[in-house]
């Protein structure tokens, strides 16, 4: 069931492209934070009555804990600004198809495409390098991980459609994009926003290799992963269709482990059943795991006394849970251990804020530096 509620605008807080974020004062005065998609509603401005969706606010969720602006019937049936009207589009792609907010994209993989002609042509990846991973707070922490061995690679971010639709909705991608450190957002299928559309992950990749030119591309779900604590009730499981589907193309797949030294929850702690499950499962590719080979020097960064035993823990359980049962089925993995030298200090000076389920880098090290280790690796073989 959808909650909506019609508030006014009082002022605009922020934006970033895409996005504008407006403070809306609703019934009883309450005033509420929203967030505005400029190429679907436009930029409401002071004044204006807007029409919000509700639904993650009220119900105190984390990722999604913001209101959406649905409509501005103030400015209905008037003409609309030139920053407002949007895109003319030659192509016939829709995302988000069937829902009120469906939008009209042009795709590289449309016939009305001008990189159509390439796309028809590209087979294979030629070898690019694909990492994937659970959690989208992974992505600036592998971006960091490629940049410290390989500062001159290019990387193309695959948003898969597992959570946020909108690319928009990612102030880390927007933000590495602006600083240089992404060369491009290619949002698949259902997703939408990205400097590049797809129909499918396959078509994403290879627009990331023969059109992007990408050394590396990273696939991940937008932010708000949605789990249910049960087996298989978790939307990350679409990094191991983006790693089968990697090689399948001829590309060179890397897992990107999810761990914890922090969670709360104990099926999150060490590593994560969202990696045991997904890559333990579903992954059916050679592919290359990293971890870094011991906690960084107290001298460089204060780590607990139990660090190393944590890192022997968690390299035990990938190998129980993911290399030895793909041994067992024909599939040979490869363990890759990274120096965890200077790979917080690396983190700590990305543009970007780290956080995964709310804890930063220094509430949880081990989510980053783990990432990290996936990039480290990857620049290895560029």
């Amino acid at each position: 069931m959808m909650r909506w509620e019609r508030g006014t605008v009082r002022e605009q807080t922020g934006a970033w492209p895409g996005v504008v974020r407006v403070d809306v004062e609703v019934a009883a005065s309450e005033t509420i934070r929203a967030l505005a998609y400029t190429e679907l509603t436009g930029a409401p401005l002071p004044g204006e009555t807007v029409l919000l969706n509700t639904n993650a606010l009220r119900r105190g969720l984390g990722t999604g804990g913001d209101a959406l602006v649905v409509s501005r019937p103030d400015a209905l049936g008037t003409p609309p600004d030139a920053d407002d009207a949007g895109p003319a589009h030659d192509g016939h792609m829709m995302k988000a198809r069937y829902t009120p907010m469906q939008v009209m994209v042009d795709a590289v993989d449309d016939p009305a495409s001008e990189h159509y002609a390439r796309m028809q042509a590209a087979t294979s990846l030629e070898g690019m390098l694909v990492i994937a991973a659970d959690l989208h707070s992974a992505l600036p922490a592998i971006v960091a991980g490629i940049r410290m061995d390989a500062p001159s690679a290019r990387i193309a971010y695959v948003l898969t459609d597992g959570a946020a639709l909108p690319a928009w909705y990612s102030r880390s991608v927007a933000t590495l994009r602006e600083h240089g450190l992404l060369a491009s957002c290619i949002s698949a299928g259902q997703a939408f926003g990205g400097d590049l559309e797809a129909v499918s992950i396959p078509s994403a990749l290879l627009a990331a290799r023969h059109v992007v030119g990408a050394d590396v591309a990273i696939a991940i779900q937008g932010p708000g992963n949605l789990g249910t604590g049960t087996a298989w009730g978790f939307s990350g499981v679409q990094a191991a269709d983006a790693l089968n589907i990697a090689s399948v193309l001829g590309g060179q797949a890397i897992g990107a482990l999810r761990v914890s030294q922090t969670d709360p929850r104990e099926r999150h702690r060490g590593l994560s059943h969202h990696s045991a499950t997904t890559y333990g499962r579903l992954l059916h590719v050679p592919t290359a795991f990293a971890l870094p080979a011991g906690p960084e020097s107290p001298q460089l960064v204060h780590h607990h006394p139990d660090d190393s035993a944590f890192h022997a823990s968690v390299r035990e359980q990938l190998i129980t849970s993911i290399i030895d049962p793909a041994a067992e089925r024909g599939t040979e993995h490869t363990l890759v251990e990274t120096d965890p030298t200077g790979v917080h200090a690396a983190l700590s000076a990305l543009p970007v804020r780290l956080s995964t389920m709310g804890r930063g880098l220094d509430a949880d090290t081990a989510a980053f530096t783990y990432a990290a280790a996936a990039g480290r690796a990857a620049a290895r073989n560029l």
